[in-house]
């Protein structure tokens, strides 16, 4: 069965704690928890305090989404803030495989994130190191954007290396998920969904129905 994964960047920021604690009990398997420094990409959001706080508010899985540059020097913050997974760009950084180490010596999941300007060719070398791999299907930075139908491919491609090769990182598709794109996702192979706006532009009372849809 397919996972969730609530992106609190499309959450009312006023009431975080209260979005989060919310989608918990709706029945996220995740809490996604975008990360941005305004140098990767042209907006910044959340921190290391953000994990921390949110720890203390639920026990599902945090999974930090680096989009950052460069990144090893924001590695160790993170875990110490009880982040579960650490994804992020490897083109962001001189030393990717060094970026994976160190995530996992700091005991937490490492992953890959792929922008959609970038190959699956271009990260095959690092698929058998990392523990999740998210395909970006919208431009990273930026909440409510629409679908990438051209990434799709990259999810099909992912789920057939990872056969043909007996592995075992999941497959997470991230931007604009909604019913519709996340039927589409998980039919060529994705284990994730990401959803921001989908789940947190409805009223509370709808958090689980939207979850469900997504499964």
């Amino acid at each position: 069965m397919v996972e969730i994964a609530p992106s609190i960047l499309a959450a009312n920021i006023k009431n975080l704690n209260k979005e989060v604690i919310e989608v918990d009990q709706a029945g996220a398997d995740y809490i996604h928890i975008d990360v941005m420094d305004g140098n990767y990409v042209p907006n910044t959001a959340f921190c290391p305090n953000t994990v921390k706080n949110l720890r203390s508010l639920t026990n599902k899985t945090l999974d930090v989404h680096l989009m950052v540059k460069p990144v090893k020097n924001h590695i160790e913050k993170y875990a110490e803030a009880c982040a579960d997974i650490i994804s992020f760009h490897p083109e962001a950084d001189l030393e990717p495989l060094e970026v994976i180490d160190l995530i996992k010596k700091n005991n937490c999941k490492p992953g890959i994130a792929i922008h959609p300007n970038i190959k699956v060719a271009d990260i095959e070398s690092y698929l058998r190191l990392v523990n999740i791999v998210v395909v970006m299907t919208v431009i990273p930075g930026f909440s409510g954007q629409k679908f990438m139908n051209d990434q799709i491919s990259k999810i099909s491609l992912l789920k057939n290396f990872r056969d043909k090769n007996n592995l075992s990182f999941k497959i997470e598709a991230d931007g604009g998920i909604n019913q519709e794109t996340g039927a589409i996702c998980k039919k060529n192979g994705a284990d994730i969904l990401v959803a921001g706006s989908y789940i947190y532009n409805a009223h509370y009372t709808k958090y689980k129905n939207l979850i469900e849809s997504l499964r």
